[in-house]
């Protein structure tokens, strides 16, 4: 593995207006450690894409309604992000080292005898427990052969119907980061309201 992509990046990190408030005085972020996060444990930002985090902030409104941390006012927050050492899901080493932790898992899973994960509802899965877990088993694997950490997780999602008929893009194509080592979240700062319309 090595260090290719550029060092800095703006992200964007959708969630309560409250909860945005506090990050915005310092406060540190909260790590996602759900079975089923994308990129496996971290916290989650939009590369480039501040409407898309508002978009995810509303989204969750509906989600947690009456579960639990309930988003009462969709908001996002911008972010200056140093990606560090980074398990680039664009780069081919980064696809190999995945590809590789896989089939260790595989052969983990086989050994424990439990039941591999898997990822719910197809490409546009929001239930991805097969890719937390794998890429949460090369994390292990590397601490464990005392290999340095990665500091964060990219990855590109194809999600959406088409543009139009026949067109290789889709509606809801975003990249997505996921980040480990907090010390790599440089500052945040409030997303100017023009940049959040289509």
């Amino acid at each position: 593995m090595h260090k290719l992509s550029s060092s800095f990046v703006l992200g964007y990190h959708g969630c309560d207006r409250l909860v945005a408030e506090t990050l915005l005085t310092g406060t540190p972020f909260n790590t996602s450690e759900n079975d089923w996060d994308w990129l496996g444990s971290g916290v989650y930002f939009w590369e480039a894409n501040p409407l898309r985090g508002l978009e995810f902030a509303r989204l969750l409104q509906k989600w947690r309604k009456g579960k639990g941390r309930e988003i009462n006012e969709p908001y996002v927050i911008g972010a200056v992000i140093e990606l560090g050492f980074c398990l680039d899901l664009t780069s081919s080493t980064g696809i190999d080292a995945v590809t590789s932790a896989y089939h260790d898992f595989l052969s983990y899973c086989a050994k424990a005898k439990v039941k591999v994960p898997e990822n719910e509802g197809g490409q546009d899965s929001v239930f991805r427990r097969l890719d937390c877990a794998v890429i949460n088993h090369l994390h292990k694997v590397r601490d464990a052969g005392h290999f340095p950490p990665f500091d964060s997780v990219k990855g590109v999602f194809i999600e959406g119907g088409s543009l139009y008929p026949g067109s290789g893009f889709h509606q809801k194509t975003h990249i997505q980061l996921c980040v480990r080592n907090l010390n790599c979240i440089k500052g945040v700062f409030r997303v100017p309201e023009d940049q959040l319309t289509p």
